[in-house]
């Protein structure tokens, strides 16, 4: 067994765990042996925090560390980055230097999550639609949260290739006259040319939906703008439609589960991701009788047209573990 770091770098926070790792075959058997959270502003940079947690952990634990994989929250280019809400510049070489590692790989927090896809098991997924999987075919994953990740998995002989994407700052494209005017309505109070899908199909685009119903459409409802003051609004928002106690907040997520779904369905047919495609994020896990509520995910995904039936083969899943993006870092360490 060697003995690897993985860790989930954000603006917020940097969770680091310490791992166990076996490898036996594609997907290394992973044990957890130590984790701790951050927060990340409090440091001038990702080595102190790392230096301060394994300072916190027995010496015969980290004998036998030598590589380390951190996701990163921004992109990665060339085994560096540096981090889009945060004023750190991450480099791997220089990183294993100052942290006396042989190797330190630095790879976009969704393509961890990519990863981290290949190590969970029956109980971190709930199938959304059943499929039988063809195990030579593309995997694809997307998530909301903050944004929108999107990333793919292909295999490669005897090792999972990970590409990570940029797919959340492709276009927003409207199916119905309501989604045409929201576009509109987002071009219109950002000041912006053109609107991506990560604008509607992220945590920003429920509090941008949920805006543009107000604005539009319950106008002479004067406290209708109210739950947008709660501490956590997303959160107020999806936990109204749950319950069905605010009709704005019903359709605003009625049209996020459709735009969510819709993106889905888009980014299978590029891939035919007939291994199965994982939706993870913060948001899936949360809303899953929203995702099924009237079919509204799987009425948008399938809705493509004259193709519409080759989607039917492809197994859906919505990711139930939080931590998937470090159980992918980890992965990617133990691999070398």
């Amino acid at each position: 067994m060697s003995v690897v770091l993985a860790g989930d770098i954000g603006g917020t926070k940097t969770i680091l765990r310490l791992v166990g790792a076996t490898v036996r075959g594609n997907v290394p058997e992973l044990h957890l042996l130590h984790e701790d959270t951050y927060p990340s502003q409090n440091y001038p940079d990702l080595v102190p925090i790392v230096r301060e947690f394994l300072s916190g952990v027995p010496e015969g634990e980290t004998a036998q560390l030598d590589r380390a994989c951190f996701g990163i929250a921004g992109p990665v280019v060339d085994n560096a980055s540096t981090l889009t809400n945060l004023a750190w510049s991450l480099d791997g070489t220089r990183l294993a230097k100052d942290l006396n590692l042989d190797r330190v790989t630095l790879v976009n927090d969704f393509a961890a999550v990519g990863y981290g896809v290949l190590g969970l098991h029956a109980k971190d997924l709930h199938t959304l639609q059943a499929a039988e999987p063809q195990l030579d075919a593309p995997i694809a994953v997307l998530g909301a949260g903050t944004g929108l990740g999107e990333c793919f998995l292909l295999e490669n002989g005897d090792r999972t290739y990970v590409g990570a994407t940029e797919g959340g700052h492709t276009d927003f494209a409207p199916r119905s006259h309501i989604e045409f005017e929201l576009l509109d309505y987002i071009k219109a109070s950002k000041g912006i040319p053109r609107v991506s899908v990560e604008r509607v199909v992220s945590g920003q685009g429920i509090l941008s939906i949920y805006e543009f119903l107000c604005d539009r459409y319950f106008s002479d409802r004067p406290d209708s703008r109210k739950r947008l003051e709660d501490k956590i609004p997303t959160a107020s928002i999806a936990n109204a439609a749950l319950e069905e106690t605010d009709e704005i907040a019903r359709k605003t997520m009625e049209l996020f589960v459709s735009a969510y779904g819709a993106e889905a369905g888009n980014l299978a047919l590029k891939l035919l991701p007939y291994r199965g495609l994982y939706v993870a994020g913060g948001i899936a896990a949360k809303i899953l009788p929203l995702l099924h509520r009237n079919d509204g995910f799987l009425t948008a995904f399938r809705d493509k047209g004259r193709v519409s039936n080759v989607l039917d083969r492809v197994p859906i899943h919505i990711v139930l573990e939080p931590k998937v993006g470090l159980i992918g870092a980890a992965i990617c360490a133990a691999r070398g």
